[in-house]
């Protein structure tokens, strides 16, 4: 095994994990590359596939959850799978990078359980779920069933946070980034 790290942040969806993710990137470019995951969910407006996510049939995810390449996968809503590959991970450390990962809670609990000491995991708390419910409505992204749905989720995934090694409250998004980085860097430089 390398002696690369993982890097896991978690959160509700809305909570504002992928924008901290992204800053992460551009703050630890030499260090940090971003862990693409698999879905057999279809492509929303402009994503792209081996950009966003690796885009799957629900036959091809499941025949890689046969072939055991992922290192952690769910079932997140009825039909649509979302999972870590093996092969992602394993080409990040090849490149001499650490790995970061911006997942969901299950996702990031089973991967800590998975790699221990070398995995860092983040909790992205959001101020309240009244906040996260006017988050999810201003992306215009999803239907009214489907923000009722993930709220439903966030407000069991929030139950979770005390089973992460830290968690950030992000109401200011600066103080956020500002406390993502002191994290990172520290676990970073830690032997």
């Amino acid at each position: 095994m390398s002696t690369s790290k993982l890097i896991i942040f978690s959160a509700p969806s809305g909570s504002g994990k992928t924008t901290i993710v992204r800053h992460l990137l551009k703050k630890f470019p030499q260090q940090l590359e971003f862990s693409i995951s698999a879905t057999s969910r279809p492509k929303r407006g402009l994503e792209e596939n081996g950009k966003d996510y690796y885009y799957l049939s629900i036959e091809e995810f499941k025949q890689k959850i046969e072939h055991k390449e992922f290192l952690e996968w769910e079932e997140v809503y009825a039909g649509t799978h979302y999972g870590t590959l093996r092969s992602e991970v394993e080409r990040i450390w090849s490149n001499g990078k650490n790995v970061i990962f911006d997942i969901d809670v299950e996702g990031g609990l089973n991967l800590k359980k998975l790699f221990g000491e070398i995995a860092l995991s983040v909790f992205v708390m959001p101020p309240s779920i009244k906040i996260l419910e006017e988050r999810l409505n201003s992306r215009s992204t999803d239907s009214p069933e489907s923000i009722a749905r993930r709220l439903e989720k966030a407000e069991k995934e929030i139950k979770t946070a005390d089973l992460f090694d830290v968690f950030i409250l992000n109401e200011v998004l600066e103080e956020a980034l500002l406390k993502a980085e002191k994290i990172v860097s520290d676990f970073l430089l830690k032997p």
